[in-house]
């Protein structure tokens, strides 16, 4: 049996949740691939959290890094600094992160700095803006 090619799906926040719940649903059809949900922990309580857990289908995080409130810059650091031990824990192929939250950024430097591959899903009003359209063509 060839290795699964495993790959670690990060939320944070509520935008999160509803930007990766289509992929981890279709990165579980596949068996060749190993879907791994981490949950930061930057919106923890049920309203903000669990609840989208279970009614997008995500289930149980495999991984719940636990790092709660704080200011922009300790919530940050403190979730790099609990990402990056699992990730060199337990090293993916790649990370997939969402959205523009302090958890989306701390978890695409980690892979950066990791050199690990690192892929950005964002969607939503943003990506409709024909400026955004122009400025990403012109790129």
């Amino acid at each position: 049996m060839s290795k699964k090619f495993r790959i670690f799906n990060v939320v944070g926040a509520r935008p999160n949740m509803m930007k990766i719940a289509p992929i981890m649903a279709e990165m579980r059809k596949h068996p060749d691939l190993d879907p791994v949900l981490i949950h930061t922990g930057q919106h923890y309580d049920f309203a903000m959290s669990q609840v989208f857990l279970e009614q997008l289908n995500l289930g149980k995080p495999d991984h719940n890094l636990q790092v709660g409130s704080g200011t922009h810059h300790a919530q940050t650091s403190e979730v790099m600094r609990r990402f990056g031990e699992l990730v060199c824990a337990d090293r993916p192929a790649m990370i997939v992160v969402a959205g523009d939250v302090n958890s989306t950024m701390a978890c695409a430097l980690v892979g950066a700095k990791e050199v690990l591959p690192v892929a950005h899903i964002e969607s939503g009003l943003a990506a409709a803006i024909a400026a955004c359209r122009k400025r990403l063509t012109a790129s």
